[in-house]
């Protein structure tokens, strides 16, 4: 039903972000200071059409405010603004990349971390159950969960690669395509012709195989700094969970602090940039 969305698109009337609202949220967000002018016009377009097709609720009495949707509007679309569609082609109306996020309608905001059961089956059949606290959740065709409290503290955090919304519209992307009972494994759709390889087959083993090997590696410097009181990676332990994680959590740096992560993840470097189109000019796609 992509084409419907793309048509509704293009005949909605979308309320323009307002100039002050654009300039303090930009403010509050250092990580887009480096984008072009062109790029934060587009970024603005996405905004608009984002906060048009979802809808937010605070819960457990927070009060959300237009500038704390905008806020996540920004974060969420800042990974779609030169990408593909999520069927790996290109597009030519600037807004449709937004169906990257089309599975869902919801985003709940919470004010802090929410504890969740959780509970899991271990090799030899025992069921362990365990609280979690968690900043932020995404449902495989469902709404997202936030935390206000950590999307607040995103231009901080940018310092340690880490930003939730980011992080929890990646798992997005990585759940498209999913069959019942699967879970993601940090593979997402790859655009036509990625790093000019000839067919997406060839494209996705290469993927696989680097990110296969970058997160081994992650995970031994995790294992060697818990074990043998080593370095301790820059990024996150959770990373280490497993790839879906991996990826989200990687993403997160790669966005709000990429100078740092083209140190620590050389290798994932030309991968991200051709996942998500680093390289583009802001070429001016039709509103």
């Amino acid at each position: 039903m992509s084409w419907w969305s793309s048509l509704r698109r293009r005949w909605r009337r979308v309320a323009a972000v307002p100039d002050a609202l654009w300039a303090d949220t930009l403010n509050t967000l250092p990580f887009l200071h480096g984008l072009s002018g062109d790029e934060r016009a587009q970024l603005r377009l996405l905004c608009a059409h984002f906060l048009a097709e979802k809808e937010f609720v605070g819960a457990n009495g927070l009060q959300l405010t237009d500038a704390m949707a905008l806020s996540i509007a920004a974060q969420a679309c800042r990974p779609l603004l030169h990408m593909h569609g999520p069927d790996g082609r290109a597009v030519q109306h600037a807004p449709d990349r937004l169906d990257w996020y089309d599975d869902f309608v919801g985003i709940v905001v919470q004010p802090g971390a929410v504890l969740a059961r959780r509970e899991v089956r271990d090799h030899v059949g025992v069921v362990h159950h365990y609280t979690e606290a968690l900043a932020g959740e995404a449902m495989d065709g469902g709404p997202l969960m936030l935390s206000w409290e950590d999307v607040a503290s995103a231009g901080e955090r940018a310092a340690i690669g880490h930003n939730v919304v980011i992080h929890e519209f990646v798992h997005k992307m990585d759940m498209r395509e999913l069959s019942p009972g699967d879970h993601p494994q940090g593979a997402p759709v790859l655009p036509d012709g990625f790093l000019g390889m000839a067919d997406r087959r060839t494209a996705a083993l290469h993927w696989r195989k680097t990110m296969s090997e970058a997160y081994a590696g992650f995970r031994e410097a995790v294992s060697l700094a818990e074990r043998f009181g080593g370095e301790p990676p820059w990024l996150d332990d959770y990373a280490a969970k497993d790839a879906a994680e991996f990826f989200a959590v990687t993403c997160e740096a790669y966005f709000v602090n990429r100078e740092r992560f083209a140190i620590e993840f050389a290798t994932l470097m030309p991968l991200y940039d051709g996942f998500f189109n680093a390289a583009a000019a802001a070429a001016p796609l039709s509103a």
